[in-house]
């Protein structure tokens, strides 16, 4: 398989402070992989350093065969990596079609002239981003929602708008921090439907945190466990389950 993501011995310190330590991770094209481990593991943290919010203090990491250490974090989405966020992060007061024409724009090619002065290129991309943010909306069911203000939508729906406009920037890698968090199993069941049928309709890897297990384990195809900043095993959903570590460290006990 093409391998797409390399994360090499990264590490990542505050201070005295060892968030994340000899951190590895590599992802295969169109892989669903799951990251998991207790609270404070430090898996945002290796999030944060994938996207470009944090340099690692140690390490390398390379995207499509390019290192990506020290981009800012729009580069690093035009380079093709989006995310999504524990604590979701919309632009509340916008509209919720607002929200997902917003990430079109790192692809737009009009320049800053033509936008100013509504020429040229400027009204056949604009036309073209508000289909297309209309159709990502039909897929994720709100289209009858695309007027209203994002902050008002219930909270689930709050989510489908955010994984909306994470795939409204065209990414080959998808992060989905937490997705199922606040979601009841019916929502939670959904979700994981909706999370295979993304990656395969838009041919996506998949990176994601989660504390559900029986959503992790129910769609990845490889896990890794963090325990205290470090990876402390690697592989199929079966091996995680039956490793005598895991169950020590993630699951308290035998």
């Amino acid at each position: 398989m093409d391998e797409l993501l390399q994360a090499e011995h990264v590490s990542m310190v505050f201070g005295g402070l060892k968030a994340v330590s000899n951190f590895n991770l590599h992802l295969n094209k169109g892989e669903l992989v799951g990251l998991i481990g207790p609270n404070g593991a430090g898996k945002t943290t290796a999030f944060n350093m994938l996207t470009g919010v944090y340099r690692p203090t140690t390490g390398s990491i390379t995207f499509a065969g390019k290192s990506i250490v020290g981009l800012p974090p729009y580069e690093v989405t035009q380079r093709g990596i989006a995310r999504t966020f524990q604590n979701i992060r919309l632009f509340s007061e916008l509209t919720v079609l607002e929200n997902v024409k917003i990430a079109f724009h790192f692809h737009v090619k009009y320049g800053l002239i033509e936008a100013v002065l509504r020429v040229g290129r400027y009204f056949r991309e604009e036309q073209e981003i508000e289909e297309e943010a209309m159709e990502l909306l039909r897929i994720f069911h709100l289209e009858d929602k695309a007027d209203e203000v994002a902050k008002n939508l219930p909270y689930g729906a709050q989510r489908r708008l955010e994984i909306a406009r994470a795939l409204a920037a065209k990414p080959k890698l998808l992060l989905l921090d937490e997705p199922a968090a606040g979601m009841n199993p019916q929502e939670t069941h959904e979700l994981m439907e909706m999370i295979r049928w993304i990656r395969r309709e838009f041919a996506l890897t998949i990176l994601l945190i989660e504390h559900d297990m029986s959503l992790v384990m129910g769609i990845c195809e490889r896990i890794y466990v963090l325990e205290y900043g470090e990876i402390l095993a690697e592989g199929t959903p079966k091996e995680i389950k039956a490793n005598p570590e895991v169950i020590r460290a993630y699951l308290g006990g035998e």
